[in-house]
């Protein structure tokens, strides 16, 4: 039996922490609902409505009409799409290796390898060695420039290290006297224990990749080869809307490209946020892994 008698100042508390919540969640929510509404609101209505946005305006499917049908649009989303698979398995394995290294007894150097990896995470070589690095390793104006450079986060490994020290050694010492090697541990017994801790990681990274625009922007030359995110920025920041609006009064035109980028920022952020119900069982039990040291 619960014999705590709740005081008027816990009801308060209660109240007060329940509103700032409630509050907190409009502040973080309303964007959003913002622009999805704007981008369903017909765009010369939109252009002379003053206010709080709480519906679209006269609903109208034209801005989503615009973007879907341009070229760019689809070829930044088959861009993107690869490089958030490929590039996403590429982060998740190579980090896995590495960290199953450095998780291990017995590895020569170990230490001394684990403080080069730390200081990476304080000191950078900067954005030119970067640079002339990709280029002269032939991967300029190449999908790989985005994948390969960053194929490992120090701070992601550290995590997956850790959780791969929480799995009991007694076990890698089993599958050792069955004949089993360091892949096949890796691959087919750690890996499958750490489940919810690859799905953060891999969570983490694909974010990463899907919201990416400046390596792009530094390493593409060819429009045919930009992500979804920098054709994204181009046509927020640089009102790339022409293609979009190609047949329309001068006006109409100036309203639409309003709308049209509201339409491109919900096109681009809607499948991402789709992935997140997928996993989230995993989130929470995979960073506390993560998070507990031995």
């Amino acid at each position: 039996m619960n014999f705590y008698k709740k005081k008027p100042s816990d009801y308060a508390f209660s109240i007060l922490n329940g509103a700032f919540m409630i509050f907190l969640a409009v502040i973080t929510i309303y964007p959003f609902l913002y622009v999805l509404f704007a981008s369903l609101s017909d765009a010369t209505k939109f252009m002379t409505y003053k206010g709080v946005l709480l519906h679209p305006i006269s609903l109208s499917l034209d801005s989503y009409k615009a973007v879907l049908n341009n070229p760019n649009i689809l070829t930044g989303y088959r861009n993107t799409l690869f490089i958030v698979v490929v590039g996403t398995t590429i982060n998740v394995i190579f980090t896995s290796m590495g960290a199953y290294f450095l998780s291990r007894k017995g590895p020569l150097l170990k230490k001394p390898v684990m403080l080069l990896i730390m200081i990476t995470m304080f000191i950078s070589g900067g954005m030119i060695p970067k640079y002339v690095l990709v280029q002269n390793l032939g991967m300029y104006n190449t999908l790989w420039s985005l994948m390969i450079p960053g194929a490992i986060s120090t701070f992601n490994m550290i995590i997956m290290r850790t959780a791969f020290q929480s799995i009991p050694a007694s076990l890698e010492e089993s599958a050792m006297i069955d004949g089993a090697n360091d892949w096949v541990i890796l691959f087919k017994l750690i890996l499958p224990l750490s489940l919810p801790t690859m799905a953060v990681i891999g969570l983490y990274y694909a974010v990463g990749h899907w919201n990416s625009w400046f390596t792009a922007n530094l390493y593409l030359a060819d429009r045919k080869l930009y992500p979804l995110q920098l054709i994204l920025r181009n046509i927020i920041v640089n009102s790339e809307v022409d293609d979009m609006t190609v047949g329309i009064g001068s006006g109409q035109s100036y309203a639409m490209s309003f709308t049209i980028k509201y339409a491109t920022v919900m096109v681009a952020t809607v499948p991402i946020l789709l992935v997140y119900p997928f996993i989230q069982k995993y989130f929470v039990k995979g960073v506390m892994i993560g998070s507990l040291k031995e």
